[in-house]
């Protein structure tokens, strides 16, 4: 990556914003060890980080004895998520461990948002020295004076609307992040209203790559670049945060790079991913689009001891690959800071990339408010599915993650099926015919 320049004075617009994600109500915190040792090994929380107008807590993990200097990343949880959810689940702790650098983990709560999202949908929280974004960046600031971090290697990544804060994060602050990664996410400034928020999760925004690039240029036009490298990672069955939102965010980083959207080289990774990379025009990987299929809203994670493996399934992480460490390797936190993370590559693929994705958590808390871990939350890509019934009135199915509501009116994740209004009166049964795909099935289930 080439030399990131010097930070700017003080007194800039302020970063504001987390992404607003799936469905759950806030759970209450699990009591975290009180080590006041920075290098304790243990999720710890920081009360006091400097300013925080966006009403956040701060959660921190570093490696016993980490070295000065090292990396620093900023980790987002998605919707009902919290800090230690990410902390457990997502692998970027196991991963700190492994190569050796520091993770902040911001949580928002149900204060801020009824389902405990970040609001990438709302301009006075998630614009450069504003609200939750201007918190986060306080945190990265006490961070880095805590560990000593390199600040040019400072990252950010996020889950669905810890994503779409990441997005717009990357773009308030590409002064404070080298890289990020936006997991079944949003394009930055997508939306900035809490009304517009459904619609950019579901539909097409018909937007040219320049329109795109335009909404990163404009969060800081004082910046000419270098630009964060930027992986997107998307799974072609969600329902929540469609596919199309992967293409959208390659226009969108592509663009700002300067760079074409035709992939560089393409490849197959396991779990039914197909990797696309977009060079600099030095031949460096700059943009990354993952995309997974058959996988739905969640995180991509791999449990296990090999190399490449990460993570624990749980709701919203997905048993399909490891997308933290590709992601580390991406940003060359592993030791190789290439286009392909995997030790191994199988045979190329098309060069176009698919990028269809759709989460079952809702990032904002208009579309579809909750969504709890099904039965089917984690399937395994290669393992026969069997389905799965569910009868609940039509709020209870959009909460549960297998309904999505639009406009006070339930639909069936998958088909699209209307179930009617969205509240407890109207009552459905649903199969889940493959994972994250529901059909009506009152007469019958199976179907």
């Amino acid at each position: 990556m080439s030399p990131r320049t010097a930070p700017r004075p003080a007194g800039r617009r302020s970063l504001l914003a987390v992404f607003g994600a799936a469905a759950l109500a806030l759970a209450g915190l699990v009591a975290l060890p009180g080590a006041a040792d920075a290098n304790s090994g243990s999720l710890t929380q920081v009360s006091s980080f400097g300013s925080n107008p966006g009403n956040l807590a701060m959660y921190e993990y570093a490696p016993a004895g980490l070295a000065s200097g090292a990396p620093l990343v900023v980790a987002l949880h998605g919707c009902t998520q919290t800090a230690t959810d990410y902390y457990n689940d997502s692998g970027w702790a196991q991963l700190a461990d492994q190569y050796g650098f520091a993770v902040v983990f911001p949580q928002t709560n149900s204060t801020n948002n009824s389902l405990s999202c970040f609001s990438w949908f709302d301009s006075t929280k998630d614009t450069r020295g504003n609200g939750e974004a201007a918190s986060i960046k306080a945190m990265v600031d006490h961070a880095v004076g805590q560990y000593h971090s390199a600040s040019g290697r400072v990252f950010v990544t996020g889950l669905s609307a810890g994503a779409g804060m990441t997005a717009d994060l990357l773009a308030d602050y590409p002064d404070v992040f080298a890289g990020g990664a936006i997991d079944s996410g949003l394009p930055a400034q997508c939306a900035t209203t809490q009304s517009a928020a459904s619609g950019c999760q579901q539909n097409n925004q018909n937007l040219t790559p320049a329109q795109w690039g335009d909404k990163v240029r404009n969060s800081d036009p004082g910046w000419t670049g270098p630009w964060p490298r930027v992986a997107i990672w998307q799974g072609t069955s969600d329902y929540t945060v469609y596919p199309v939102n992967a293409t959208e965010l390659r226009d969108q980083w592509t663009n700002a790079w300067g760079i074409s959207q035709t992939a560089s080289s393409t490849q197959s990774l396991t779990g039914g991913t197909t990797e696309s990379v977009y060079d600099d025009a030095n031949g460096n990987p700059a943009v990354e689009l993952y995309s997974i299929s058959g996988m739905g809203h969640g995180l991509a994670v791999d449990p296990g001891s090999g190399s490449t493996q990460c993570g624990q399934t749980g709701a919203y992480f997905l048993s399909y690959i490891c997308s933290s460490y590709y992601t580390a390797a991406f940003w060359g936190l592993t030791g190789t800071a290439t286009g392909t993370a995997s030790p191994s590559p199988s045979a190329s693929v098309s060069a176009s990339p698919s990028a269809s994705a759709s989460p079952s958590a809702s990032p904002s808390a208009t579309s579809s408010p909750t969504a709890s871990a099904s039965a089917s939350a984690s399937p395994s890509p290669t393992a026969t599915y069997t389905p799965s019934c569910y009868t609940a009135a039509n709020y209870y199915q959009v909460t549960a993650g297998r309904a999505h509501d639009v406009g006070g009116v339930a639909y069936a994740n998958g088909s699209n099926a209307s179930l009617g209004l969205d509240n407890v009166f109207y009552s459905h049964t649903l199969e889940e015919t493959a994972p994250g795909y529901y059909v009506i099935a009152d007469s019958g289930c199976p179907a």
